[in-house]
């Protein structure tokens, strides 16, 4: 069976934050950046439910190259804007001293209704991610991948840790942002679907019992995309630097290439339930790369950042078919230099000024570009 390494595409959003240029607070502008970005990139931008946050979306990418190129696009289309009303832009899960209670609620109908619902949950919920959509050429093959491939999310999860402050604070983690969000339902791993049809029937029984009046308000750390052919990942922060967003949209779309390799070969990945890959989420929003998750297989504790090259070795297969090389290579540099949470904390304890961590998260936007 030969491998159609081109349906996996990719299509990455990421949410910024928004910063005054002088005091690196977040600030509500009244979606003025989102008004004059789609002038010009369309719907590629769009505003989110808090006015100090810019959500943005690339094409549908046909390799990681397109994706990087489609990113550095979109960070420096909306940076410029930005620096025309005295605004400049971040990228990290949460802010390090801003607070929520300040930060101004998108006057529109979907936001109206989920502060409406969720009150206090939604109006704290100021956090920023990254997810990465990978193509598949049917549902049924993404409710199997996407079951394979929930073992992998720590792992990398780990490798995008960036929000180790909440409201001037140091939390003790090194991605906070998945704490502020288990507020909401339906988030988290999810657990294993045995068909395409089991989930489909989940999501028909949410539906008809006004849980949820569509199936984007399901915010699992990974799902079938309900309008999509696509597994949208979800568990990651945004990460501080593209190179560093793009690694990790390589890792995904690598995972899935793999998985589907050995499904091809009438193989599979093991299947471990939700509490067990939970336990790794939670040590990895802890520790980051510096700490260890469960190796299941052997029943131990194993180091971070050795299970990282044991992914590595995993997905060599299929890496260069997917033209990916140069990209997931960049994991030993964020293994080097430590995460945007490490990098954050670095400074915090060399200069114990937040606002220092704040202009350094706005340097850091178009490092590289």
């Amino acid at each position: 069976m030969s491998i159609n390494y081109k349906t996996f595409t990719l299509g990455v959003e990421e949410e910024y934050m928004v910063l005054d240029n002088q005091t690196f607070e977040l600030k509500s502008h009244e979606q003025k950046i989102v008004q004059e970005g789609q002038k010009i990139i369309k719907d590629k931008v769009k505003a989110e439910m808090h006015q100090a946050v810019v959500e943005v979306g690339t094409d549908i990418c046909q390799d990681i190259d397109e994706a990087y190129n489609d990113v550095a696009l979109l960070r420096k289309t909306i940076s410029d804007i930005a620096g025309t009303l005295d605004l400049t832009l971040g990228a990290s899960g949460t802010h390090p001293f801003s607070h929520w209670e300040k930060q101004l609620i998108t006057d529109h109908i979907r936001y109206n209704e989920i502060v409406a619902e969720l009150q206090e949950a939604a109006r704290s919920n100021l956090i920023f991610g990254l997810h990465v959509h990978v193509g598949m050429e049917s549902r049924e093959l993404a409710n199997h991948i996407a079951n394979s491939t929930r073992y992998f999310l720590p792992h990398i999860f780990a490798l995008s840790t960036n929000s180790p402050f909440w409201e001037g604070r140091t939390t003790g983690y090194k991605s906070y942002r998945t704490k502020v969000f288990d507020k909401f339902p339906r988030t988290g791993i999810p657990d294993a679907f045995e068909s395409i049809e089991a989930y489909d029937n989940y999501v028909k029984m949410l539906i008809k019992t006004n849980c949820i009046d569509n199936a984007k308000k399901i915010w699992w750390d990974l799902r079938v995309h309900p309008f999509f052919n696509t597994v949208e990942f979800r568990i990651c922060d945004i990460p501080m630097t593209v190179d560093e967003t793009i690694t990790i949209a390589a890792l995904f779309q690598a995972v899935c290439a793999r998985i589907y390799m050995l499904r091809s070969k009438n193989l599979n990945f093991i299947q471990y339930s939700r509490p067990l890959i939970n336990e790794n989420k939670w040590r990895a929003s802890r520790y980051g790369i510096d700490g260890y998750l469960i190796d299941f297989g052997k029943e131990e504790e194993v180091n971070t950042r050795a299970l990282i090259y044991e992914l590595l070795d995993f997905l060599d297969p299929v890496i260069d078919h997917l033209g990916s090389r140069h990209r997931i290579e960049h994991v030993h540099k964020i293994l080097e230099r430590g995460t945007g949470a490490d990098r954050q904390l670095a400074l915090f304890e060399q200069t114990k000024n937040l606002t220092d961590v704040g202009r350094y998260i706005s340097e850091s936007f178009l490092e590289g570009l």
